[in-house]
């Protein structure tokens, strides 16, 4: 495999990878718009926003992250 072919492969890997995060995202704070989920690129604007959408505290919505997101990253 080419340099290029694997920069292809990995970039689609983790396209993959973020799309299967934000699905599930969006399956446990289903308020979130299809929109505002392709426009998440932190941990802190995703725990940010499910305090504002559901009312929740800061250190309560960022232990739900934690706990959905176990290690992975928002960015690709």
């Amino acid at each position: 495999m080419t340099d290029r072919q694997t920069a292809t492969t990995d970039s689609s890997a983790n396209d993959t990878d973020r799309q299967d995060i934000l699905n599930e995202i969006g399956a446990k704070w289903s308020k979130f718009s299809r929109k505002e989920l392709s426009n998440l690129t932190t941990i802190d604007q995703l725990v940010s926003q499910i305090g504002t959408k559901y009312g929740v505290k800061k250190e309560a919505a960022q232990r739900q992250v934690d706990m959905l997101m176990d290690g992975r990253n928002l960015t690709a």
